[in-house]
């Protein structure tokens, strides 16, 4: 059964960068993948997937979108979220998902705080 992981987390002051990290027990491939986040007092909402990374469409919250960008490598069983220009709303328990078919897993979730 897939197992993710996510890391990268931590403080960082607004107009700041963060990677996100997910890294898999498998290939990821033929899961859609996405990156979701949980902000204080908030639902879990999405924000950025890629339906494959067998090179299949990515989709960004409109809020995020110009700001961060989703990627993954196969090879490494890694999914990856840069984060640029952050932003305090952003701040959150981010959280990585894969689905396949009926069957979704996610990660523990860490979190994010953007600060001065």
């Amino acid at each position: 059964q897939l197992q993710v992981a996510e890391s990268g987390g931590g403080l960082v002051q607004p107009g700041g960068s963060l990677t996100r990290t997910c890294t898999a027990t498998q290939r990821l491939e033929y899961f859609a993948v996405g990156w979701f986040r949980q902000g204080p007092g908030k639902e879990r909402d999405g924000v950025s997937c890629i339906s494959s990374l067998r090179g299949e469409s990515t989709n960004y919250a409109d809020s995020v979108k110009g700001r961060f960008t989703i990627s993954g490598d196969n090879a490494k069983h890694t999914l990856y979220l840069q984060m640029n220009s952050l932003k305090p709303e952003d701040t959150g328990t981010y959280y990585c998902g894969a689905k396949w078919g009926p069957s979704s897993y996610w990660g523990q979730g860490t979190q994010v705080t953007v600060s001065s």
